[in-house]
């Protein structure tokens, strides 16, 4: 079993390195890498969503030859479901799972106002409002001069996504995570992922903000475990 992850905007492979190591050792991971950070500094980065989806696309075809997951949080849960989405129109392979994490359902307006256009110190309040980004980040300016444009350009990718009511839902189940203190992403925002499956949907909801991903790993891998074992045995 293959997992893929997809980072929130503005994350790189550092976002889920840790993950790799509490999976049980017959999940194989892998870790989407944006243009724009990383070993990818020197690349753009990409400022329409589903263009990047094409990008993620040409790389992850050779790796669709066994079963797999898709988990993705924030910005990456739209990656995710418009990469099945562009899959499936291709009629090329199908995860056997879909986890949203922090992430709106595509079809219900972002009730926050767009951020990526504002002045340099108010993007940077915003940001630290999410309580995403590291004070001792924020506060190394020549760090976040760095930052600042591949930042901006995933805020105008998620911000300017428009989503596209034109297909059928999803094959898959769809395992909504969301914590329990996002100031984000309502509950209505987050349970509303039942339309896009004609099969499975459930949530479950964990302590914390919108990046709770980083204060309650153990629990959220315990979760995605048990789902994945759990469906494994009922297609038995």
């Amino acid at each position: 079993m293959r997992l893929f992850f997809f980072p929130y905007a503005g994350g790189g492979p550092t976002v889920f390195n840790k993950w790799s190591a509490e999976f049980p050792s017959i999940m194989e991971t892998w870790i989407a890498h944006y243009p724009g950070r990383g070993s990818r500094t020197n690349e753009p980065a990409m400022k329409e969503l589903l263009s990047l989806v094409e990008k993620i696309n040409e790389a992850i075809q050779p790796l669709l030859d066994k079963p797999f997951i898709f988990f993705g949080h924030s910005m990456g849960g739209v990656v995710a479901f418009e990469l099945i989405r562009h899959l499936r129109r291709r009629k090329l392979p199908q995860p056997n799972i879909l986890f949203v994490s922090a992430c709106g359902a595509p079809q219900l307006p972002d009730p926050h106002p767009p951020i990526h256009t504002l002045p340099d110190a108010e993007f940077m309040k915003s940001l630290q409002e999410l309580n995403g980004i590291p004070a001792e980040v924020v506060n190394h300016s020549e760090l976040m001069e760095l930052l600042l444009p591949t930042l901006r350009a995933d805020f105008e990718a998620i911000e300017s996504y428009q989503y596209i009511s034109n297909e059928h839902p999803l094959g898959c189940p769809i395992i909504a995570f969301g914590g329990q203190d996002d100031p984000r992403v309502s509950r209505d925002r987050l349970e509303d992922w039942a339309s896009h499956t004609n099969t499975n949907f459930k949530t479950i909801y964990f302590p914390g903000d919108h990046f709770f991903i980083n204060t309650d790993r153990e629990a959220i891998i315990a979760s995605i475990t048990a789902e994945i074992v759990s469906s494994s045995y009922a297609k038995r």
